[in-house]
């Protein structure tokens, strides 16, 4: 059967990474990014590369209407829903005494209310595709954070959104799963992408996970039975801290 994803943050770093890995399951993916010169460029790639259809559809995360029609726009495409991973996300470090409520309403914009928009929305699509695929029923994966299962010092915000999405993870599947829908978080340390290029002065790069350790759980999850269900996977760095960032 032809199966579709799509993709929040799908022009580059973590959310190119797992296109190009369904792309080359054979999926057909919505690709959704700010950058339309970007998300063109990556779309257009994934399509040499692998031969899917590749429909780039620019979105800003922070407008519901903008994230709504992104559903609409797949549905129109494709007609069903077999994957629907959640890339897209913003974070800004600041300690909760001095910061700006301007910059923590932006992170629950980006990375807690489009979210929770495009699953209602997505849920209906979802449940007919999982309908469709009886043995493998309809994935929703969402990029959290290590943040959001252990605090760290200036990353309040951040890692309180984060802890959002894990917690709407879990219920998600408590509401869905019989449907055939369940829902993932990942939660990693610091990823190697342009997000944690602040880090670079204090933690090399290659300390930090890459892309494909990331793309390699959504792709196993994807590959998961309607009967398995993983609320949570943590990924930390090597090194004696294990709960750290």
């Amino acid at each position: 059967m032809t199966r579709s994803a799509l993709i929040t943050g799908g022009s580059r770093g973590i959310g190119a990474e797992i296109a190009r890995r369904l792309a080359g399951e054979g999926y057909h993916l919505t690709l959704a990014a700010r950058n339309a010169d970007t998300l063109t460029e990556t779309a257009r790639r994934l399509r040499d590369e692998s031969g899917v259809e590749v429909n780039p559809v620019v979105a800003q995360m922070n407008d519901l209407d903008q994230v709504r029609n992104l559903l609409r726009e797949h549905e129109d495409r494709f007609g069903g829903l077999n994957a629907l991973v959640l890339s897209a996300g913003t974070g800004t470090a600041g300690r909760v005494a001095d910061m700006p409520a301007k910059t923590y309403e932006r992170m629950l914009d980006v990375n807690f209310r489009a979210p929770i928009t495009l699953i209602q929305a997505a849920l209906p699509l979802l449940r007919k595709s999982a309908a469709d695929d009886p043995a493998r029923g309809a994935k929703i994966v969402a990029l959290a954070s290590i943040t959001g299962v252990a605090g760290e010092a200036g990353l309040a915000a951040y890692g309180a959104t984060k802890a959002a999405l894990i917690s709407l993870c879990e219920t998600v599947s408590l509401e869905e799963s019989a449907n055939g829908v369940s829902a993932t978080a990942i939660s990693p340390g610091y990823v190697d992408t342009d997000m944690t290029a602040w880090k670079r002065d204090e933690l090399d790069r290659t300390a930090m996970l890459s892309t494909g350790d990331i793309a390699e759980m959504v792709l196993a999850v994807t590959r998961l039975s309607r009967n398995a269900v993983i609320p949570n996977i943590v990924l930390t760095r090597a090194g004696d801290g294990i709960w750290r960032a």
